[in-house]
């Protein structure tokens, strides 16, 4: 079975849109991925607003949230029982209000569609579509009960959702089609289903106990057979992966034809450590361990996305390394807004990520920002004032693999990273090395952006790092040529002061609670 998926996860599926000069697009090279808009690396410093928060009345407080954010990219859900409250007839009135706000504030978007699919259910579909279950049925349990969660194997229902999806990219190109506000959109919402691995539906036990479609077997160069066959015990789930990607890949197949902006999709995951069988997670939707097949069934979507609510740092770090692969940019579109994880921001960006984003910035509902939103999103704002000077640069480091970066383990333990002439040791923390406080929320970073041999620019907080000579310079004395501390201004490094005696003198520069960028030049004798 690892043979059958690695041999899916190494086809290169071709689906070519023309692309007009200057349209958001993704641009992969050496399989290092650079998100470009305007022609001009871009990276996203996100924020998700919460479900309910895209109306015109809701909107004054995610723009204050946006703002004390410092963000400059703004997710939010567009809804297909909003555009298309009468079948045929499409409002998009909504869409046109956002744009017109984000270019007053200056931001970029990211729309969500919430269209057949929203957290493996059909919750956000049309009230005349939901009154008819005959035409547009939900899942049958395999004990015939019904399932709350949207039948990927419904012909009524994919046309309709494609119509509608269709006419919104249509009209997303009438009117932005030059400006580019929106930089990329997202093709429904954590599709899948609890409850039921798989439809069991007559419709779909037949199509089951039949064989694996000839598409997918010519692309794993594998025998055909029935899915039970071919896959073992996890023909239900791959079964359901296959039936939603092909789905979902027709609708953006449809909506690139009309206007070819970076489209992806997001994924409710499962644990990535222990291979839970999928009646324990949303079976169906891009997990880690159907990536191949998604990338074989919907070649349209350009990236799948983790929507990271995990608990440790070994989950969300494998989670990283998984989805930042040769054939899909790492992109992290919704992240639990809790203070420990605003350090994941860097980690993403050594994952080569090409952006990132916290879920939930308003308080959903009411018509001010509170102390207590400003006080939770203060770790992830803090991150992007000090990183958002950096753009375009930071983006392009990331895309070349200049950056690494370690974050604050469960047990507060030292961490160190391979420099190649060097290595640095961080050991987490306030204060002095020998004196350090632990941290409670396990919130230290360090992300180091490689210049050149001998010279790095270091971002972190709450820690305290140390360089040793390696590799080349294994072995040999040396020092500090020049710790700066400033920030970056139109393109270049502005220094506001220069780090020598205490605060370099004892091993290495130290980190507060707020991050701090050091321009470090290291010399070897």
């Amino acid at each position: 079975m690892k043979n059958i998926l690695l041999a899916i996860g190494i086809l290169t599926a071709t689906h070519s849109f023309s692309q007009p000069s200057g349209l958001p697009r993704i641009q992969t090279l050496n399989g290092h991925h650079t998100l470009l808009v305007d022609d001009q690396p871009y990276l996203i410093l996100g924020g998700q607003a919460h479900n309910s928060s895209a109306w015109p009345a809701l909107m004054p407080a995610v723009w204050t949230a946006a703002e004390q954010l410092h963000l400059n990219t703004l997710e939010l859900p567009v809804y297909w029982e909003q555009v298309e409250e009468q079948p045929g007839k499409y409002d998009l009135s909504l869409v046109d209000t956002l744009l017109s706000q984000a270019r007053e504030h200056q931001v970029r978007l990211v729309l969500l569609w919430f269209g057949t699919w929203k957290n493996g259910s059909n919750h956000y579909m049309p009230l005349w579509m939901k009154k008819d279950p005959q035409k547009y049925p939900n899942l049958t349990g395999n004990k015939g009960q019904p399932i709350d969660s949207p039948s990927p194997l419904s012909e009524a229902t994919q046309e309709a959702d494609t119509k509608a999806f269709t006419a919104f990219m249509h009209h997303l190109k009438q009117v932005d089609g030059e400006k580019h506000t929106v930089i990329m959109v997202q093709v429904e919402n954590e599709s899948g289903s609890w409850g039921s691995v798989r439809d069991y539906s007559p419709k779909a036990q037949k199509r089951f106990e039949g064989p694996v479609p000839t598409a997918l077997t010519a692309a794993m160069n594998v025998p055909k057979g029935s899915w039970r066959q071919v896959f073992g015990d996890r023909a239900d789930e791959y079964f359901q992966a296959w039936s939603i990607a092909s789905f979902i890949g027709k609708m953006a197949s449809a909506g690139k034809a009309e206007y070819p902006l970076p489209l992806y999709v997001n994924a409710a995951l499962r644990d990535p450590l222990s291979n839970p069988t999928a009646d324990k997670y949303e079976s169906g939707g891009p997990t880690d361990n159907v990536i191949p097949i998604w990338k074989a069934a919907a070649p349209a979507i350009d990236l799948l996305a983790p929507d990271i609510y995990l608990d440790g740092n070994d989950k969300v770090r494998k989670v990283l390394e998984l989805y930042s692969r040769p054939d899909n940019p790492l992109f992290i579109p919704e992240i639990g807004d809790r203070a420990e994880n605003a350090k994941y921001f860097y980690a993403a960006l050594a994952n080569g990520a090409i952006g990132f984003s916290p879920f939930g910035i308003d308080d959903n509902g009411t018509s001010e920002t509170t102390e207590e939103t400003t006080h939770r999103l203060a770790p992830f704002a803090a991150n992007y004032a000090v990183t958002a000077p950096l753009m375009p640069q930071l983006a392009k480091w990331a895309a070349e693999g200049r950056i690494k970066a370690v974050v604050e383990p469960d047990d507060h333990s030292e961490r160190s990273i391979d420099l190649g002439a060097w290595k640095a040791v961080v050991h987490f923390g306030l204060g002095e090395r020998e004196t350090l406080t632990p941290n409670p929320a396990k919130d230290g970073s360090l992300m180091v952006i490689t210049i050149n041999d001998n010279e790095f620019i270091l971002i972190g907080n709450k820690c305290h790092v140390i360089f040793h000579p390696a590799g080349a310079n294994a072995n040999r004395p040396w020092q500090y040529g020049k710790v700066e501390e400033g920030n970056y201004d139109r393109g270049g490094f502005k220094p506001r002061r220069i780090l020598n005696g205490d605060e370099t003198d004892w091993g290495g520069p130290h980190f507060g609670r707020n991050p701090t960028l050091l321009r470090a030049t290291l010399v070897a004798r």
